[in-house]
C-alpha cells in the first residue's frame, strides 16, 4: 500500500490543485460549466436592473410620452438633452412634494427609532408571556399597506373609534383637515413600522457581548449606564443600518397616503411618490418622472453612502 501512494505522489496526480492546475481540457470545461450556472442570474439582473435603468436614462434625456404616437425606442427624436433635469430644479410643485415626504421623514422616523428601542430594552429580560407579546407586536408590518390604509381610513372618520374614544364630536375631522390629515398619516405609518425597528434594534442588543454586561454590573454600573456605555455604542451599526431603510422606506411611502387621503385635502399630504403617480398617469408625462426618478434615486444612493462612510469612519 506504501509503495501505491508513493508512486501516484510522484506521478503527481491532482493532489492539492486547483481548478487552474488541472489539464487543459477540463479547466475549460470547468469555466464553462461555471458560465452557464451563472448566466441566468446575469440575464435576470439585466432584465430587471440594468434594461429598465438604462431605458429610464435614455427616457429622461427626451421629451417622449405616449401621446407622442411614436414608440419608446424612438425617443431620440425628442432629445432635449438635460431639460428634464433643469425644469425639475425649477418645479415648486416637486420641491413641496419633497418637503412633505422630509415631514414624514423627521416626524415619523425618529418616533419609530425612540418606540422601537424602547421595546427592544423591554424585551432582554425574560416576562411571562414574552412570545405572546412578541407575536403581537411583530403583527403591524405582516399587514399589507394598503389594508393598513383601509384600517386608518376607517379609524379617523369623524364618526370612527378614535373620535369616539377621545371625547370629540363628529365634526372633528382627520383626514379632511389641512393640519391634522399628515398626523394621520404619521399615526398609520409608525403604526405599521415601528416593529421593523423594534425587531432591528432587538438583535442588535441581543448581539453585545453578555460576559461585558456583567462585568460592568459587578463593577457597579446601573442598567441605564451599560445601557449608554456598553450597549448602545455596539449597536452603532445595527442603528445606521435601521434608519437608512427607513429614511428609503419613506420615499416610498404610496399605499396608505392614496388611501386615507389621495394627497389631500389639496395637496397637503401629497409626498414624493404621489407626486411622481400623477405625474405617470394622470401627465403621463414619463419622460420627466424618469429625470425625477433618477434624482432622487441618486440622491438617496449619496445620503446612504455618505453614511455607511461616516459610520465606517467612526469605526476604524
Amino acid at each position: 500500500m506504501t509503495d501505491i501512494i508513493e508512486n501516484i505522489s510522484s506521478a503527481g496526480q491532482y493532489t492539492g490543485f486547483g481548478i487552474g492546475d488541472y489539464p487543459g481540457g477540463v479547466a475549460r470545461d470547468s469555466r464553462r460549466l461555471g458560465r452557464w450556472l451563472v448566466a441566468p442570474t446575469v440575464l435576470l439582473l439585466a432584465l430587471i436592473v440594468i434594461f429598465p435603468l438604462a431605458m429610464q436614462i435614455y427616457l429622461s434625456l427626451s421629451w417622449w410620452t405616449p401621446l407622442d404616437g411614436i414608440p419608446w425606442y424612438r425617443a431620440f427624436e425628442t432629445f432635449n438633452i438635460g431639460d428634464n433635469y433643469l425644469q425639475l430644479m425649477r418645479d415648486g410643485d416637486f420641491w413641496r412634494s419633497l418637503g412633505r415626504t422630509a415631514v414624514i421623514m423627521v416626524v415619523g422616523v425618529p418616533l419609530q427609532f425612540f418606540l422601537g428601542l424602547g421595546l427592544a430594552y423591554l424585551f432582554i429580560d425574560e416576562f411571562p408571556g414574552k412570545k405572546i407579546f412578541y407575536s403581537i407586536l411583530l403583527t403591524p408590518m405582516m399587514i399589507v399597506p394598503a389594508v393598513v390604509g383601509v384600517m386608518f381610513f376607517l379609524l379617523f372618520q369623524g364618526t370612527g373609534p378614535i373620535n369616539a374614544s377621545f371625547g370629540l364630536p363628529s365634526s372633528f375631522s382627520w383626514l379632511t383637515d389641512v393640519n391634522r390629515a399628515m398626523v394621520s398619516i404619521i399615526v398609520a405609518d409608525t403604526w405599521q413600522w415601528t416593529p421593523l425597528m423594534f425587531l432591528t434594534l432587538l438583535a442588535g442588543m441581543l448581539s453585545v457581548p453578555a460576559d461585558q454586561l456583567l462585568a460592568a454590573r459587578l463593577l457597579g454600573g446601573s442598567n441605564f449606564q451599560n445601557f449608554r456605555k456598553i450597549t448602545l455604542p455596539k449597536m452603532k451599526s445595527v442603528i445606521a443600518i435601521a434608519l437608512v431603510l427607513r429614511l428609503v422606506e419613506c420615499f416610498k411611502i404610496f399605499d396608505p397616503i392614496f388611501i386615507m387621503t389621495k394627497g389631500g385635502p389639496g395637496v397637503a399630504t401629497e409626498t414624493i411618490a404621489l407626486f411622481l403617480y400623477k405625474k405617470t398617469f394622470a401627465d403621463l408625462d414619463w419622460a420627466y418622472v424618469a429625470a425625477a426618478g433618477l434624482t432622487i434615486l441618486v440622491a438617496l444612493s449619496l445620503i446612504a453612502a455618505a453614511g455607511f462612510s461616516l459610520l465606517a469612519r467612526g469605526r476604524r
